[in-house]
């Protein structure tokens, strides 16, 4: 990756969020850009408050959803299914994103990125990263219908969905291949949202239904009866391997799958990540500092982390994450992808 590419987009993308206005004629596809983002940035540990996250530049927020079946509520945390623990607030307004009370439920999260938002336009493309730690629970009234409609209700038109990407074109993997993805100007202000199954759900063989099949099939059934544009969320395929990783879908599922997200080390050394490029997929690569020679985690130095960064846009990802919370001149960087 040279330097002046990296300068002229980041440049040009920083001039359009403070501005609002386009940064230039043909701004790149979102399909055609590296961006950066920090793990797990509802973490109070992480960031006082979310909307600090989005203060850092952070190019992907993520949230890990809990479905409370007893309360029929979407709770926020790491590790407890029955309560929240994260650094969201129940605010209303821009000047409430850094006060009050915190361990709210996803729909304030929402909100609170909603308003950021509002805040800030024209600002670049957000991905919202979604871990469903134990899935869905349909049968409890908490299923990617009811996630969806969560969503609608509380992000409405920033979402950039399934059904904007798709076209004309008869799958999300023929528009991908085609390249139909929107530009970074046409997305300033807009949120695309990947949704992974969770460390609980694939850690318990007995769910054999998980996240990545209950979300595409719940994408089908809205695509056969007409409502593809209800549908907020991309499925992902979590889970860098090599060959075609969609193979374990059936033939109905496998070309709405355009979303990938796994381990930055296992992209590197056991795919061809090339071949994601090529198509025009979107490819998160997680825990970017673990690829040779390992970096810190948290703080590594400007130096490490940008070089970390070029290095894997030029393994074509579309966004890297580590933890590097601080480092608030690496993470607002744009580069070229591949």
């Amino acid at each position: 990756m040279k330097l002046s590419s990296l300068v002229i987009l980041t440049a040009a993308l920083v001039a359009g969020t403070l501005t609002g206005a386009p940064a230039y004629a043909d701004s790149p596809k979102l399909s055609h850009i590296t961006t950066v983002g920090v793990h797990n940035t509802y973490d109070p540990a992480a960031y006082d408050y979310l909307a600090r996250a989005l203060d850092s530049g952070s190019s992907l927020i993520e949230l890990d959803v809990w479905p409370d079946f007893f309360t029929h509520e979407w709770k926020v945390s790491h590790s407890n299914p029955l309560g929240n623990g994260n650094n969201c607030v129940a605010a209303t307004s821009a000047s409430q994103l850094y006060s009050g009370g915190k361990n709210k439920n996803l729909e304030y999260c929402l909100d609170d990125i909603r308003i950021w938002l509002a805040a800030h336009p024209g600002h670049a493309p957000l991905t919202l990263k979604l871990e469903m730690k134990t899935g869905f629970s349909d049968n409890t009234g908490m299923g990617p219908d009811e996630l969806d409609a969560t969503f609608r209700a509380h992000l409405g038109s920033l979402v950039y969905r399934p059904a904007d990407l798709l076209g004309g074109y008869a799958t999300l993997d023929e528009a991908s291949k085609a390249d139909n993805w929107a530009s970074t100007d046409a997305l300033r202000g807009k949120v695309i949202t990947e949704i992974i199954p969770g460390t609980v759900e694939e850690g318990t063989p007995t769910d054999t239904y998980k996240t990545d099949f209950e979300y595409v099939d719940y994408l089908l059934g809205r695509k056969n009866s007409g409502r593809l544009g209800d549908v907020q969320i991309f499925p992902t395929v979590h889970g860098a391997v090599g060959g075609d990783p969609r193979d374990k879908y059936s033939a109905a599922q496998k070309p709405w799958f355009v979303v990938f997200d796994g381990d930055a080390n296992a992209w590197v050394t056991q795919t061809g990540p090339g071949w994601y490029d090529a198509n025009h997929y979107y490819v998160i690569m997680t825990d970017g500092q673990n690829v040779a020679p390992a970096i810190d985690a948290h703080n590594p130095t400007v130096e490490q982390a940008n070089q970390r960064v070029a290095s894997l846009a030029a393994q074509h990802a579309s966004v890297v994450t580590a933890d590097w919370t601080g480092l608030t001149t690496v993470l607002p960087q744009v580069l070229a992808r591949g």
